[in-house]
């Protein structure tokens, strides 16, 4: 038996779209002779389709849509298909199921509902569906085929929420009783650093457990926050891997995977497993951006090119994401600027092929002082930068720079991309209204240590990657990081060494541990851990504010984090 796993890219909402993409994998799957084509979940309304769940059109439109798909193009093929579909089609009010039909040769075979619905991190499935309550296996080409959808096999296992089913029914093991000898798993799991090896784990212990043939097909490309790597798996009933491919695209036949159920084989695998973590990031991040541009109608980018790290590398992201034909960087020099800085931003420009503007913004800082100082004074404060540091004098400079690059986003119509880091974000060292200005943050959920390290790699990628020699400066990567907001300034006046903050940062934001255990465990001064998860603490309110970024750690600050910003806790 010949299966094609077929790792879509839909659009959220754009059901003629994503039935042009299934349609599509339906007919190249036949044309290779497979009995059976596999989407991902929900790929007919993209995932996660959100709040549009409330919208009995919108459910009648996909159940309607799959019906269609399933009627007129299954001849010789047998389709399963993720869509929504209301729990009750005689009642629009019923609310909606996560399921996957099965159609043959026109006819409905079965459909089959997901039972566990994950309600954590990003996920909130509760919020919309209702479980399924039933187990559902189907004949085609001899075997005895179940299904089960994301969750149902990894049970949150793969996440660190597998508490959450303890008392629930185990999905698998109702399909076990069954005598299965196919399962057949669509998910749409987002990707985070390090997930995909525990999937392969996951999927090993199943297949062997059931002694059956288990395959998994993920979905493709970015949705909002969220990045899908597309990877695909086949285990044989003896826990061996079969084949992999479809991580972000690659390793594919005409976009599908395709493998045959029964054949003989040898020992295989997945060439994915050994990709660096530098290299899953810079796939994830760029498709990020990609598909986020695409799929809101974005042709265009605009960077902020400070000649620091974290600009470098958001500019080099675009660039691979979109084009640098259609990426504008800006130098932004102000009071404090460094000569060093602006020749670093042009030498990142031009090895990038980006065009590069000057936007000098001192007469700006000193129209707003004019404008400002006599109500400082009068309210028996120091006029800006008489008395430095001057905080305010900073954000100033930081919102002028921010001002400018909108106003320039709003003529050319291109998006600005943020270029601040999970380190600053996590500890508050950012502009509201200033460098947090823009729609897309890149580099939101990238500590700066990581920003280092794939800064590194891609120079060292840089011919692999499509770069004719190495895009970032050196010396932007080898100077101390400062925000040039006043003399002399450096990062680590007022921040340990990235580091030490990144590992406070992940301990307290990722795994949320407590301020004594994170004393208790590192050796790090206690008074400098006490500052910064008070810094984390206190600079809620920012990150609330902040652009949508995406995601690639097990938590980051978007959706998936949800934080009281008037608390008194800790």
């Amino acid at each position: 038996m010949r299966i094609a796993l077929a790792p879509l890219n839909p659009t959220v909402g754009a059901l003629k779209d994503n039935e042009t993409l299934i349609v599509g994998a339906i007919e190249r799957a036949r044309a290779s002779g497979c009995d059976i084509v596999v989407t991902p979940e929900l790929a007919l309304s993209g995932y996660p389709p959100k709040d549009l769940l409330y919208r009995s059109a919108f459910i009648e439109a996909c159940a309607s849509t799959a019906k269609r798909i399933g009627e007129n193009c299954t001849d010789g093929i047998t389709l399963v298909l993720g869509t929504p579909l209301p729990t009750d089609p005689t009642d629009p009010g019923s609310g909606a199921a996560n399921s996957l039909v099965v159609y043959r040769d026109g006819e409905l075979v079965d459909y089959y509902d997901k039972r566990l619905l994950p309600t954590y991190d990003v996920f909130d499935e509760d919020r919309y569906f209702t479980p399924g309550a039933r187990a559902v296996v189907f004949e085609a080409g001899g075997n005895r085929i179940g299904l089960a959808i994301c969750e149902d096999l990894w049970k949150g296992e793969d996440a660190g929420f597998a508490q959450r089913y303890r008392t629930s029914e185990d999905p698998v093991a109702a399909l076990e009783t069954l005598g299965v000898e196919v399962l057949i798993s669509p998910s749409a799991s987002p990707f985070v650093l390090g997930k995909g090896l525990r999937h392969h784990e996951l999927v090993a212990g199943c297949a062997k457990r059931l002694g059956a043939h288990v395959l998994s097909v993920n979905q493709l490309g970015g949705n909002d926050d969220l990045v899908f790597d597309g990877h695909t798996l086949v285990y044989a009933p003896d826990g061996a891997l079969q084949s992999a491919g479809g991580l972000f695209g690659q390793e594919l036949r005409d976009g599908l995977h395709i493998c045959d159920i029964g054949a003989s084989r040898s020992h295989t695998d997945d060439p994915a497993v050994a990709l660096d973590d530098e290299e899953l990031l810079y796939r994830a991040l760029v498709l990020g951006v990609r598909d986020y541009l695409r799929k809101t109608g974005f042709e265009r980018a605009l960077i902020a090119l400070s000649g620091g790290i974290d600009s470098a590398l958001t500019a080099v992201i675009a660039c691979a994401a979109i084009g640098s034909e259609r990426v504008t960087g800006v130098s932004l020099p102000g009071m404090y600027s460094s000569d060093h800085s602006m020749v670093d931003a042009t030498e990142l420009a031009g090895a990038l092929g980006v065009r590069c503007l000057s936007v000098p913004i001192r007469e700006g800082e000193n129209a707003l002082a004019g404008m400002l100082n006599p109500a400082l004074v009068e309210l028996g404060q120091a006029p800006l930068g008489e008395e430095l540091p001057d905080v305010a004098e900073e954000n100033l400079q930081s919102r002028v720079r921010g001002v400018v690059m909108m106003a320039l986003s709003n003529r050319t119509g291109a998006i600005l991309l943020t270029t601040g880091n999970k380190s600053e974000l996590a500890v508050g060292y950012c502009t509201l209204y200033g460098d947090m200005n823009g729609g897309l943050a890149v580099l939101s959920d990238v500590p700066k240590t990581l920003v280092y390290t794939l800064s590194r790699w891609i120079n060292g990628q840089h011919e692999r990657l499509g770069f004719e020699s190495p895009p970032i400066p050196q010396r932007t990567i080898d100077k101390p990081p400062s925000a040039e907001l006043r003399p002399d300034q450096k990062d680590s006046d007022s921040l340990p060494e990235y580091h030490i903050l990144d590992e406070i940062i992940e301990r307290c934001v990722e795994q949320r541990q407590s301020t004594k255990r994170i004393i208790d465990e590192t050796g790090i001064d206690p008074a400098i851990i006490e500052r910064i998860t008070g810094l984390i603490r206190r600079n809620e309110y920012k990150r609330q504010q902040l652009a949508i970024g995406i995601k690639v750690t097990g938590v980051a600050f978007g959706a998936g984090r949800r934080m009281p910003i008037a608390q008194g806790w800790g």
